[in-house]
């Protein structure tokens, strides 16, 4: 039986970061120098965060994650994959987010697409994300994606990557 690796979309396929720093570019003309942002969520790193946040098309629109297309094709040959993401926060961005993955990972099949509230009741052998608190609970071997908001923090339990040849590198 293949093993069930659990993937997450904001901060490990979609460049959430590159998103609100291009929105508060436009909006307030602001450059924001991503290492200023590190120990920061994206709600305390992003002045305009609850308005960019809920409005239309901002997880439609997201930059994808450099090889994070042949990354997760490679891992969906290999194991059988789910995307899951806390989603219904943001009511909006259920659908944008199946259209966003639709149109940037065609091989991902609506079945394996887990848009939930909290993530702590699915189950799978492996889970990548870049949210520590995603992975406190879960059981299986945990890889946490760098992002400007994890990178003080050390966890013992989890395998740290950089990149998606990170994670093809480890599995």
């Amino acid at each position: 039986m293949m093993k069930q690796v659990l993937v997450d979309m904001d901060g490990v396929l979609a460049d959430v970061y590159s998103q609100f720093s291009r929105l508060e570019l436009g909006e307030t003309g602001t450059v924001i120098d991503i290492e200023s942002l590190y120990g920061k969520l994206e709600s305390e790193a992003f002045p305009n965060y609850e308005k960019h946040v809920r409005s239309t098309n901002f997880f439609r629109t997201a930059p994808v994650i450099p090889d994070s297309v042949g990354g997760l094709k490679y891992l969906n040959e290999k194991y059988n994959v789910l995307i899951v993401s806390s989603a219904t926060e943001f009511p909006d961005s259920l659908k944008e987010k199946v259209e966003w993955l639709n149109e940037h990972f065609p091989f991902i099949k609506w079945q394996q697409i887990i848009l939930c509230g909290t993530k702590n009741s699915i189950k799978g052998d492996i889970m990548i994300d870049d949210h520590p608190k995603n992975l406190d609970y879960f059981e299986g071997k945990k890889i946490l994606f760098s992002q400007p908001h994890n990178m003080y923090m050390v966890k013992d339990d989890c395998t740290r990557v950089n990149t998606w040849q990170d994670i093809i590198n480890i599995l």
